[in-house]
């Protein structure tokens, strides 16, 4: 029997699933994530058979809990119904051999399996208040400890990731990453965590400053990256938050807030000699990227309704290159482009619908996010969407596993609904010609959430 999220037990949020699990999962999420991060991405085939591992293990786990709770719980998630279909529309590109590159298409197939196994366990294991602070405290930690590791590392630069290891390709390194920009791609998603929270009332004093100094860290970092998409990205997330949160009574506190956390970005790059990074926001020349984007639109035209194949850009493009170069193409540098050149518009399509998914169930709940931890992990989670997807539009994050994968976590946190916001009893109408029975049974309802409180 399945169980959808709103005929689950409120009282016993996992019914009769040992709670153990349900934190090896919250655990066990967190450290795929950070293993693909601190594995360089999980681009080399080691690092992305770890990472598709991991969510193995992570989905065994989550089908173990199942059967022990003899019954199947999912929420109705919106996110869901277009994975589904994108994945099957994906599957038969290779069985009816649609695919320019069938090997490439099936190895796409795997990775994009992994990707939802963490969509899956983001969106069910993380809906209780205490499991979203859990992973809101350890990804806070970790992205400054990393914030931090990447600073030093750039300070003390030798031209090897850690210390140590020599890129095949060498590239703009930046913390565990060969590309700066993944780099920053990344922190677009981390840090409106830290900023959020400290925006809040969830914490204060010395703890709402410690949160906040986090923030400012990993977004400095950002800056230091010198990635220019990375920073647009950043500084559309800080006008985002501004702007759903005007017209709050705290909109004050939070303007000044916001305004602080941007004048201390300022002073920490002047402070570490680095203001001239801001100086690179004035170069925004679109150069070779948007000679490759127009020929990725030359190949969407051919094949334009399924296109070439999942992961057979590099295959393909040669042919439609225009100009000269001895270097090798291997992504479109738009993930929109790449997107339709692989897909077509059948899969744009499923992906817009995946989207408009995340923010139409997203958005509302910037509205109530002080108080409570798991929708301010939602608004976070939120605003780290709307700056990669922006950052999308100039490089090629979501080719990147590790990166990709954080994506979609974040997506199912914005879309799903806290079990909080569950239990919540709703108050029934009052009827006019029942004025005072309406008031009693309201009075009632109110004395009743209270309790459950």
């Amino acid at each position: 029997m399945i169980d959808t999220a709103d005929s689950i037990d409120l009282e016993h949020p996992q019914g009769r699933a040992p709670e153990f699990l349900q934190w090896v999962l919250v655990g066990g999420l967190c450290a795929v994530l950070i293993f693909a991060i601190l594995a360089f991405g999980a681009v080399d085939e080691w690092a992305t058979f770890g990472f598709e591992a991991g969510a193995a293990f992570l989905f065994f786990v989550w089908a173990a809990k199942q059967l022990v709770s003899k019954r199947i719980q999912l929420s109705r998630n919106p996110l869901y119904l277009p994975a589904l279909l994108f994945f099957g529309f994906i599957v038969s590109q290779v069985v009816l051999r649609r695919s320019a590159y069938a090997y490439v298409s099936q190895y796409g197939i795997l990775q994009y399996i992994a990707h939802g196994i963490v969509l899956l366990i983001g969106a069910e294991c993380v809906r209780e208040e205490r499991a979203r602070k859990v992973f809101s405290v350890v990804i806070v930690l970790f992205g400054t400890c990393y914030a931090f590791f990447a600073l030093t590392q750039e300070l003390t630069a030798n031209g090897k990731i850690f210390w140590v290891h020599s890129p095949q390709f060498h590239g703009s390194i930046y913390g565990s990453y060969v590309n700066h920009d993944h780099y920053a791609g990344l922190m677009e998603m981390l840090v409106p965590i830290p900023f959020v929270l400290s925006m809040g009332h969830l914490l204060r004093g010395a703890k709402r400053v410690i949160i906040g100094s986090c923030a400012v860290l990993m977004a400095t970092t950002i800056f230091l990256s010198g990635s220019r998409g990375g920073m647009l990205a950043f500084i559309l997330e800080v006008v985002l938050f501004a702007a759903l949160t005007l017209g709050k009574k705290q909109s004050p506190r939070i303007a000044l807030g916001s305004l602080a956390v941007c004048a201390l970005i300022l002073a920490l790059l002047i402070f570490l000699g680095k203001g001239q990074v801001l100086g690179r926001l004035g170069d925004l020349g679109p150069g070779i990227r948007l000679t490759i984007t127009k020929d990725s639109l030359r190949m969407f035209a051919k094949r334009p309704i399924a296109g070439w194949g999942l992961g057979t850009f590099p295959t393909v493009y040669p042919s439609f290159r225009s100009f000269y170069t001895n270097l090798f193409v291997n992504e479109a540098h738009n993930d929109y482009a790449q997107l339709l050149v692989e897909t077509g518009l059948l899969g744009f399509g499923l992906m817009v619908w995946f989207l408009a998914g995340v923010f139409r169930n997203g958005l509302p709940k910037s509205r109530r996010w002080e108080f409570q931890w798991d929708l301010a992990l939602s608004f976070a989670a939120l605003l780290g969407c709307t700056g990669i997807l922006f950052h999308s539009f100039v490089d090629f994050n979501l080719q990147i596993p590790a990166n990709a994968a954080l994506f979609y976590v974040l997506c199912g946190l914005a879309a799903s609904t806290p079990l909080a916001e569950l239990s919540k009893p709703r108050r029934p109408r009052s009827i006019n010609k029942q004025g005072a029975a309406g008031h009693r049974t309201s009075s009632g309802n109110r004395d009743a959430f209270t309790h459950l409180t």
